[in-house]
């Protein structure tokens, strides 16, 4: 769903190796793996750490106090995101440095994604420009908020932890679709979770696994 870019110079032996861990922790969607060895993941972090990109169990800083999932957990998330019918509107809480973004831009036909630190969000859309992604769209805001004007989504995925089950989001799913989130306290581990919207408004839940993810902030900076 974008251009053929320039992958960097880091082997693809490298690549692989991240490729193999990811499926001997369980990530079967050929899909996503096919995502996660083509977007250059080193091209979503600062030079210096660019080494360091391709290691499944690593999270990496980004600036602003916020970080780049390791990959084994943007792999899982975008494989529970995708499971059973595959989304075509998919709303993105946290851009940060864009990689999941850019994942989802491989896998679903149009991205609309929500950041509410402006530094990381222009950062991101240099990226997106760069490496010809075309089916992303970008807005500036409070993430809890989610994007009204263009709801309803077939699915939601956030990338900060909020305390509870933001209920604007949930507001904003379409019945049968799935938000994948971490949900706990600000300091220690939270719940990664998959949950489908039923049709009285409530909602399937599914423990995916204990994570830690930094915290969900309200307003814009």
């Amino acid at each position: 769903m974008y251009s053929k870019q320039d992958v960097g110079a880091i082997s693809p032996r490298v690549k692989e190796q991240m490729i193999s861990c990811l499926q001997d922790k369980g990530i079967k969607d050929l899909a996503v793996l096919n995502a996660m060895r083509i977007v250059p993941r080193h091209k979503f972090v600062d030079e210096a750490l660019a080494h360091r990109a391709y290691d499944e169990k690593t999270v990496l800083p980004i600036g602003h106090k916020q970080t780049l999932s390791d990959s084994y957990v943007v792999a899982l998330m975008t494989e529970s995101l995708l499971s059973g019918e595959t989304p075509k509107r998919v709303l993105e809480i946290g851009t940060g440095s864009g990689y999941q973004t850019a994942i989802l831009a491989k896998l679903v036909s149009n991205i609309y994604t929500v950041e509410r630190i402006e530094a990381l969000s222009e950062r991101a859309r240099d990226r997106f420009i760069t490496m010809g992604i075309t089916n992303v769209e970008m807005k500036l805001d409070d993430g809890h908020l989610g994007w009204i004007d263009k709801a309803p989504f077939d699915g939601i995925i956030v990338t900060a932890a909020p305390t509870g089950i933001p209920a604007l989001l949930m507001e904003q799913l379409k019945v049968g679709g799935k938000m994948v989130l971490p949900v706990g306290p600000e300091l220690g581990e939270q719940q990664l979770l998959e949950l489908t919207k039923l049709e009285d408004g409530s909602y399937k839940e599914k423990f995916l696994e204990m994570t830690k993810f930094v915290p969900m902030r309200a307003g814009s900076q």
